[in-house]
């Protein structure tokens, strides 16, 4: 099994930036005629949830980092 590498305060920020960023890149995307920039916000919020919720990043891998309690 990998070892999680987000934990903490970490994982609390993910989790809230993540949820505003689906929200109102869904509500962009919705709302604008071009919806790309929209689809685009709620990708990464998306991502930003996902990697919390596994508590596995590997952009904290690749650069060594790792807030998780062990």
């Amino acid at each position: 099994m990998l070892e999680r590498n987000v934990g903490g305060t970490d994982r609390l920020a993910r989790i809230g930036f993540g949820s505003v960023l689906v929200f109102v890149g869904t509500v962009l995307a919705l709302a604008l005629a071009s919806p790309f920039v929209g689809a685009a916000l709620a990708l990464f919020g998306a991502g930003l949830l996902a990697s919390a919720l596994a508590r596995r990043c590997l952009v904290n891998e690749l650069l060594g980092v790792d807030t998780s309690e062990k």
